[in-house]
């Protein structure tokens, strides 16, 4: 199974939609997307990858960094976006990167694990008054966008589906009464068909 059709049986199965879903399920190309020449450089992806891996940090399992989230956010968002989502999008790696400066009077990249963190909090509360008060048609908060990739990104990598699930290739039957203590992992299930 390819990571594409782990988000669409993802998005399926939670019964979720991220922003753009239906371009997520439908073979995720853009219309806008053919003729955008706007690449990210390097130096991005390694911000959405530190982002990325603030979000979902290294613990006892590996973190979205190693799970290669900063590349996935950058194909995503390019391949999958319309043109304001995408705008938002790689605007906000500036508008981040400007607030950290402003806050911790240096860059997110050289932010301690603390400062990254404190300053993310604040985004997604400001995402979060940002996306009740949205007009039909604005684009969502680019740090909304962020967060939903590296959901997406995390939970659907080899990574986040064999180390932070439970993964069962080939599950037994089915258990509505499975005992549950607290911390156990949520399970995934590849063979869980769509549709």
């Amino acid at each position: 199974m390819n990571r594409r059709e782990a988000v669409a049986r993802m998005i399926a199965i939670t019964g979720t939609m991220a922003i753009g879903g239906e371009l997520f399920l439908s073979g995720c190309r853009a219309p806008d997307a053919e003729k955008r020449t706007v690449a990210f450089s390097s130096a991005d992806i390694a911000l959405m990858g530190e982002i990325a891996e603030t979000i979902i940090p290294t613990t006892d399992t590996p973190g979205a960094k190693a799970a290669g989230v900063g590349p996935f956010m950058a194909m995503m968002s390019h391949d999958c976006y319309d043109d304001a989502s995408f705008g938002s999008l790689r605007g906000g790696l500036t508008k981040i990167d400007a607030a950290s400066r402003k806050h911790h009077g240096k860059s997110f990249m050289d932010s301690s694990p603390a400062e990254r963190t404190a300053l993310l909090n604040e985004l997604d509360a400001e995402q979060r008054t940002h996306t009740q008060n949205r007009a039909a048609g604005e684009p969502y908060h680019y740090f909304r966008l962020m967060k939903e990739l590296t959901l997406i990104g995390y939970f659907s990598s080899e990574i986040g589906c064999t180390k932070a699930l439970r993964y069962v290739e080939t599950p037994g039957s089915y258990d509505g009464n499975a005992p549950y203590k607290k911390g156990d992992k949520a399970w995934y299930n590849p063979s869980r068909r769509i549709g």
